[in-house]
């Protein structure tokens, strides 16, 4: 067990069924219930009540009125959500049923398809590497796959008849693995947006087309023009996938297996995976409604359940509330956890920073939103304004495109996990959380340490 939980530690959790669970969690301290911790497994974080971190047990349980009130009018099949402070869980709340066609009540340990949020796990193993000497992120990425050495930059010109062409151009630098982290690579994405580069990648079928290794991925998307000069522009894209790539040449080893042998399995991350084969976690799935099942053009909800050649860094991988939980408590932690240290404060402190500086583009869809800029896998708050949700300087998050969040917020030692699947719901959700979650902070200041 846990060495920094006692028998009588409890924690808010607001009861959907889940409590009866032979691992149960926590206790409903929301509801007055309250569960003997000692039968937490090891894979727990440490608990505490909220007024013990200057924080609303009242008002963190609007985020469960908040969640029903989605469940009821059928926006979300369900949702799970946990807040931790000044290094304690705090809250928990589960609702509504794993998906539309299952009575099952959603359980705090449902497996989710968390998309994006792939992107900083990968973005953690990468600069792992990097410590160790085994990868430069100045490099240019045709060092580790030799085919981007010829990729080309797609410009699109327009004749005197109005007809576009795309011309092909040398690229002015290479691309580089600092520009995968940041999506400044000049790769896209073909399901979302317009343009002639983003249309080549939907008639080739980038990323979607048969059953392929990262290697053979690398290689088709080699082939395909960049969207925009290396360095230029901030786009959303396959980099991460790339990256993936560019992991397993470093290391020697396929993604998943790197992963998990330097992250998953010492964090303790025992749901977290590619794909989901075995019966008895597939039960455990979470699914969208049934006609809110697509990401983008020609990009359906992936299904887990078959296992393909392809372990897509950038948005493959599946995982729970307390997987990414603690991940979280490790970089909460600058970059250690229960005695074992994964990444130094310093490259931390590194990964979220903004790296976009004034000279490079922001496309008109330009995730991280006002107020942010940029790191090495995070989005970062750059503006205590600007943005439509509070947060402190220094914030870092990301989300997935099936609808999961998270974001880490290190001066007010906070982070929030929250898990459902809608990519309809995906936006909309992530403000009202915020709103709900910092309307429950009553200090600023928390005792805690690291």
């Amino acid at each position: 067990m846990n060495q920094n939980l006692s028998s009588t530690t409890s924690v808010a959790f607001v009861a959907s069924g889940a409590l009866r669970r032979k691992f149960a969690l926590f206790g409903a301290l929301g509801l007055g219930l309250l569960a003997n911790v000692s039968t937490l497994q090891a894979q727990t974080l440490p608990t505490a009540k909220p007024e013990a971190v200057g924080m609303s047990t009242e008002r963190l349980n609007r985020v469960g009125s908040w969640m029903r009130t989605e469940v009821a009018q059928k926006r979300i099949p369900g949702a799970t959500v946990m807040v931790v402070r000044g290094g304690k869980v705090v809250y928990v709340d589960t609702v509504g049923q794993r998906g539309p066609d299952s009575a099952a009540p959603m359980k705090s340990d449902d497996i989710f398809r968390i998309y994006s949020m792939s992107k900083p796990i990968v973005s953690v193993a990468a600069m792992m590497l990097v410590e160790e000497g085994k990868l430069l992120l100045e490099a240019p990425v045709a060092r580790y796959i030799p085919s981007f050495a010829n990729v080309k930059v797609g410009v699109e010109k327009t004749d005197a008849q109005g007809v576009k062409s795309l011309d092909l151009v040398a690229p002015r630098r290479p691309m580089t693995v600092q520009d995968l982290l940041r999506h400044t690579s000049g790769l896209t994405y073909g399901f979302f947006g317009e343009g002639m580069v983003k249309k080549a990648y939907q008639d080739a079928d980038v990323g979607t087309g048969g059953d392929i290794t990262n290697a053979e991925f690398a290689e088709r998307i080699a082939k395909m023009p960049l969207a925009f000069q290396p360095g230029s522009t901030w786009d959303y894209s396959n980099s991460t996938d790339v990256l993936g790539r560019v992991i397993e040449v470093a290391s020697g080893q396929t993604l998943f297996t790197h992963l998990k042998e330097r992250l998953l399995v010492p964090l303790g991350m025992k749901d977290t995976s590619f794909y989901v084969p075995d019966a008895a976690r597939q039960a455990r799935i979470a699914e969208p409604f049934n006609d809110d099942r697509s990401i983008g053009v020609n990009a359906p909800v992936f299904d887990p359940r078959k296992v393909l050649a392809m372990e897509s860094g950038g948005g493959g991988l599946m995982s729970t509330a307390m997987d990414y939980a603690r991940f979280l408590m490790m970089l909460r932690n600058g970059g250690q956890l229960e005695g074992r240290r994964y990444i130094s404060p310093a490259t931390l402190a590194f990964m979220t920073s903004d790296q976009l500086n004034a000279t490079v583009t922001r496309t008109p869809l330009y995730l991280p939103g006002p107020g942010y800029g940029f790191g090495l896998g995070f989005a970062v708050r750059t503006s205590a304004g600007e943005a439509a949700y509070p947060a402190a300087l220094g914030e870092y998050y990301w989300g997935g495109a099936g609808g999961t969040y998270m974001w880490v917020d290190p001066a007010n030692d906070l982070f929030v996990v929250f898990m459902m699947q809608s990519p309809k719901q995906r936006v909309p959700s992530r403000s009202v959380l915020r709103n709900i979650i910092y309307g429950a902070i009553t200090d600023t200041k928390v005792s805690g340490g690291h």
